[in-house]
């Protein structure tokens, strides 16, 4: 591939619903610029962008990817993202190394729960946008509704530049309404039976433009004739300034309005040298710094996606924000305050890589093997040391108990793992302390499942999925004392140990105390240390359940010894066995975590969402209107939320979101309690 200049660069992020066809819009763009020759299909797993196994599996794409397009004189790095709610996590790592958007619509489905989530991530990110309306060789398409559909629900900066030529088995191309001519797929004169609809288009084009350009509204209500390349340049300078969205049209599928999408791309969203100077932070002062978009200038690149391939190893994924990064150089990772050897800088057009010696500011590609660089890294120069912004990852909000299904597994889990989150970040692993179960977190059940994949199919790792153990706990409600004597003779020395014990119950979320109170050295001092170990032994396993004792404070206040059959094992067994006494006679009750949960919908959902939350039992502690949505906070058992990312998905059609954390423990209901003791006592036998 030649080497492009910064300016003729365009990096664009292509957004949607799932299902919108991105991929087939992608695969159209690569076909466009002669870099395939036939169109790949989703159906068949033969795109360039969806090239992992569990994406031909599933049909729909997973991860992000880097399709270079050689476009005329510009080089666009089109970054191809799922559109399922599950992978979310790539398309921030594609909108923040992106400089413009593309949305993709649907012309029969039109607005989703997916383009209201992605138009809300652009508006957010800053970044110009583009909309391409697809399908339109669909039945059922209706380009007018759909642009109606835009301006109600998106923005009323969304203006058509373009119509189709037709719909359905008629759809032959595209009508381009600022230059006034029509390609089917050549250029053509614009047919007279759609001269009236394109007229009433364009003047609604110019109209949405007047609005905030001073110079094209004194020329439209003075009644003069504005030229293309007027309408361009205001356009040009109204998508930048994020005050006007211009729709494109088309089928990804048929080919069609395809080279018209790429032009307005290349025509309407800027260039990294459009977008400006760049914030840095000093590594070494920690403060704010601009840094130029210049090749020339002293190098910034955002790590923003690392890759596992079986046979390559690592591959690291970079954007060039300055300067220029160079082959078998030398770099300075700021984050980890180390060098980086680099090797062989490629670009990557879907798994394929093609060598280059530079990457020049506002380019994109990929390097292998690095050892100490991780996703959200700046690479920079050491003399020059700076940090960039990376991308915010949302949190995870559903888990599964991994459990190796054979030893070789084991052995293996614990590299493979590492691996498995540097690949994709937006997964957590942690071992729950209270379970000791290894838990896999990610941001829905597909996410999970599709990570499950990946290990057995890159890392050879077998696991069973399970759903996590609820970590209750258990604890007394009343005072109480309890006795026990150890004593056994055998031949020779003989056991004896007698201990006293108080069981006092104590305020939740306390813990649990040991504390002696002995008199008269009825247990000798070097004894108690065992008394402790004992107790702190048996308070692992509860009379109840056998879950962990919390919340009790034990107090040694008398007991006996023998001058030659006591011994420390002697007090442990009398302890244990004391406390064990003392549990059951305090009345003992389960503990159960509870999550405090912040749950944001719309208003049209709250009612069956809070309808839902109440068979869960859950409290509501408060609603805060928020843009649009309510902001729902409650307190509800963690074991009643389980799969809460399943539930809300299903109520709200996937606009709904929630945080949760741990808030505290609270008595589990008695009812409930005895199904509990009744499964656990059923999974011993």
């Amino acid at each position: 591939m030649p080497t492009y200049s910064t300016e003729a660069i365009r990096n664009v992020v292509l957004l949607s619903h799932s299902g919108a066809g991105k991929t087939t819009i992608s695969e159209a763009m690569l076909l466009a610029a002669g870099s395939i020759s036939r169109l790949g299909k989703v159906e068949s797993g033969t795109t360039v962008s969806d090239y992992e196994p569990e994406e031909a599996k599933r049909q729909i794409s997973i991860s992000l990817s880097i399709l270079p397009v050689k476009w005329k004189d510009w080089k666009v790095n089109v970054i191809d993202c799922p559109g399922y709610a599950d992978f979310i996590g790539e398309c921030e790592a594609g909108i923040r190394v992106a400089d413009g958007v593309a949305i993709v619509v649907c012309a029969v489905s039109g607005v989703e729960v997916g383009t209201e989530l992605m138009w809300r991530r652009s508006e957010e990110s800053g970044k110009p946008r583009v909309i391409f309306i697809n399908k339109m060789d669909r039945e059922n398409a209706d380009f007018g509704r759909i642009v109606n559909e835009l301006q109600e629900k998106l923005s009323k900066g969304v203006v058509p530049v373009q119509m189709p030529l037709g719909t359905h088995t008629n759809l032959k191309g595209v009508v381009d309404l600022i230059a006034w001519k029509a390609y089917s797929p050549e250029e053509v004169e614009i047919p007279d039976d759609v001269q009236e609809e394109a007229k009433s288009f364009r003047e609604k084009l110019i109209e949405g433009l007047a609005e905030f350009d001073d110079e094209l509204m004194m020329k439209y209500l003075d009644g003069e004739e504005i030229s293309s390349e007027e309408i361009i340049d205001s356009l040009r300078r109204s998508v930048r300034n994020r005050d006007v969205v211009p729709v494109v049209v088309g089928s990804g599928l048929q080919n069609v309005g395809i080279p018209q999408c790429l032009d307005a791309i290349c025509d309407y969203l800027p260039s990294p040298l459009d977008i400006g100077d760049i914030q840095v932070t000093n590594s070494q002062s920690g403060e704010q710094e601009s840094v130029s978009p210049d090749s020339n200038a002293s190098l910034a690149a955002l790590v923003f996606k690392t890759g596992v391939d079986p046979y390559v190893g690592k591959i690291t994924y970079l954007r060039v924000y300055s300067g220029t990064i160079n082959s078998n150089s030398q770099v300075w990772n700021a984050n980890k305050g180390q060098t980086e050897r680099l090797g062989q800088l490629s670009t990557i057009c879907g798994k394929t890589q093609e060598p280059i010696s530079e990457l020049v500011s506002g380019d994109i590609g990929c390097v292998s093997k690095l050892t100490v660089t991780s996703t959200g890294d700046t690479l920079c120069n050491q003399s020059q040391s700076m940090l960039l912004r990376a991308f915010e990852l949302p949190k995870v909000a559903y888990s599964v108990a991994v459990y190796p299904k054979s030893k070789a597994d084991v052995d293996k889990l614990s590299t493979a793992l590492p691996r498995l989150l540097e690949e994709d970040s937006s997964l957590e692993m942690r071992r729950d302390v209270d379970t000791g179960e290894m838990l896999l977190a990610g941001l829905g059940d597909c996410h999970v499942e599709v990570a499950i994949d990946r290990l057995q199919r890159k890392f050879g790792v077998e696991v069973e999925a399970r759903s996590p153990k609820v970590p209750y706990k258990e604890t007394v409600s009343v005072e109480t004392n309890a006795e026990y004597k150890h004593k056994k003779q055998t031949g020779g020395h003989g056991q004896y140990g007698h201990v006293l014990l108080r069981l006092e119950p104590l305020p939740r979320g306390t813990g649990f105390e040991f504390a002696e109170k002995v008199v008269g050295g009825a247990v000798p001092k070097n004894y108690i240390p065992a008394v402790e170990k004992g107790v702190t032994e048996g308070k692992q396993e509860g009379v109840l359940a056998g879950y962990p004792v919390v919340d009790v404070r034990v107090t040694l206040y008398d007991g006996s010894a023998h001058p030659v059959d006591s011994s420390e094992m002697s007090f442990k067994i009398a302890a244990s066995h004391a406390l064990n006494k003392g549990l059951t006679q305090g009345q003992p009750i389960l503990l159960e975590p509870i999550a405090k949960l912040q749950v944001v919908v719309p208003d049209s959902f709250t009612g069956d969402v809070i309808s839902d939350l109440n068979t869960k039992r859950a409290r509501v502690l408060g609603m805060n209107p928020e843009n649009g949505s309510q902001v729902i906070e409650v307190h509800v058992p963690q074991a009643e939320v389980m799969r809460y990312a399943i539930d809300l998905r299903s109520i709200t059609q996937g606009r709904g979101s929630f945080v949760m954390e741990f808030s505290h423990y609270e008595e589990v209901p008695a009812h409930i309690t005895q199904k509990i003791v009744e499964q656990k006592a059923a999974e011993k036998e």
